[in-house]
């Protein structure tokens, strides 16, 4: 029996844009990261929300290699990843001693080099 694209399940990658995996691989390196401090700090609630930033990163990654309603991920993505960078330097240099960018830490780098990487890939992905 002859199976049809759109019965299909599973991972749907023909149709992504060269620039779509540089988006998904600085989500996934934003998410890792944001798992990996997140877990270091439950049960703490800064710790908790790392835990679902960094899931909702990977989801999203998950939800554009399924093909599922891309342009929306793309655009919930924009105001999410912006949101991550605000939050992050209010917390690290607004509401504590932190200098900037003296205080930005390896893994603080890496996650907000990935997340303007992203954030300029999503905004490509919509025009």
């Amino acid at each position: 029996m002859a199976t049809t694209e759109s019965e299909q399940t599973g991972i749907r990658t023909g149709s992504l844009p060269s620039v779509a995996w540089v988006g998904i691989a600085a989500a996934v390196v934003t998410g890792l990261v944001h798992l990996y401090l997140g877990v270091r700090q439950v049960p703490s609630q800064l710790g908790i929300s790392f835990v679902l930033a960094g899931l909702g990163f990977i989801g999203a990654v998950a939800l554009v290699l399924v093909g599922y309603r891309r342009s929306t991920v793309y655009l919930v993505g924009v105001p999410f990843v912006l949101i991550q960078i605000v939050l992050w330097y209010y917390i690290n240099f607004v509401g504590e001693s932190a200098s900037f960018p003296g205080g930005v830490g390896t893994l603080g780098a890496v996650d907000k080099i990935a997340q303007v990487v992203l954030l300029v890939v999503l905004v490509r992905l919509l025009q």
